[in-house]
């Protein structure tokens, strides 16, 4: 079932039409009294209260449109369109109508626990923005799209965070915590994919928490700052093999010194020493010879 126009005129022009009927009825009662105060005239009587019997019932016709709204018409249950003109509006007095909002929305799912890709348990959230697109499938093909928008999104990020670790082990590797508009983008459309049937389009859906789960977290953050350190220490030694290296290359083209196998390891063991240590050296002089 899919969303098409309802049928609907200007209210204003209506509006005007029903005090005019309304004036006439209440005019000949008020003639046909007044006329023969004793016996009033029958016709122009029951003339006047079939007029106001049917202003009342063009009444039930009238309805307002609010902006990014739509008004859901049905004729004894079936679908008979939606109205989104603004403003006041006269449709077949017959018709019930529902109101629909058409804003963007948006809702923040809780916080889930659910295994990564590796098995590790971890925590996510994730924000939802959202809008109705088709009402008639909004109302008619799920029973309450608001709480379906709910669970759906819910049921996507599980199903998203178990497709990713949640740290990469490979750069070539998405992961939730290191590959943001991959991840984002992936969960809109799966949630899009369920949400379609319920007429409801997804602007936006972004992870808004993130984290393992207490019972293990301690042990990730151990395990992140052990891989830090690797990491840091990995970087000091290339640098520092590298000036080791400019070192005894400029020594060796000024020739400053002459240095045998023997005195280059006891100087490359020394600058390496002062470049990786984490603490500060205490020079040692030697005012005599290596030997």
């Amino acid at each position: 079932m899919n969303e098409r126009n309802g049928f609907s005129v200007a209210g204003i022009p209506f509006a005007v039409l029903c005090i005019a009927l309304a004036a006439i009825g209440v005019a000949m009662m008020f003639s046909a009294i007044h006329s023969q105060p004793d016996t009033p005239a029958l016709f122009p009587m029951l003339s006047g209260i079939v007029l106001l019997v049917i202003d009342g019932f063009l009444l039930k016709g009238f309805f307002q449109v609010a902006p990014n709204e739509g008004q859901v018409l049905q004729l004894f249950g079936k679908y008979a369109g939606t109205v989104r003109t603004e403003g006041l509006r006269w449709t077949n007095p017959f018709y019930t109508k529902r109101s629909i909002s058409l804003r963007v929305r948006n809702f923040e799912s809780g916080k889930l626990k659910v295994n990564d890709n590796d098995g590790n348990p971890i925590e996510i959230g994730a924000v939802v923005v959202w809008q109705v697109l088709d009402t008639a499938e909004a109302v008619f093909c799920v029973d309450d799209y608001e709480n379906y928008v709910h669970i759906q999104s819910e049921s996507a990020l599980r199903q998203m965070a178990q497709s990713y670790p949640y740290d990469a082990h490979d750069d070539d590797k998405p992961s939730l915590r290191s590959h943001g508009e991959v991840i984002n983008s992936h969960l809109r459309d799966e949630i899009q994919t369920r949400l379609g049937k319920a007429g409801v389009q997804v602007v936006e859906a972004r992870i808004s928490h993130l984290a393992y789960a207490q019972e293990i977290a301690q042990a990730m953050l151990q395990r992140q700052q052990a891989g830090a350190i690797i990491a840091a220490r990995t970087k000091i030694v290339e640098g520092a093999v590298s000036m080791v290296e400019m070192a005894l290359d400029q020594l060796s083209k000024r020739g400053v010194v002459e240095l045998d196998e023997e005195r280059k390891a006891a100087m490359v063991s020394n600058l390496l020493v002062v470049l990786c240590g984490e603490r500060g050296t205490q020079p040692v002089l030697n005012t005599g010879t290596l030997y």
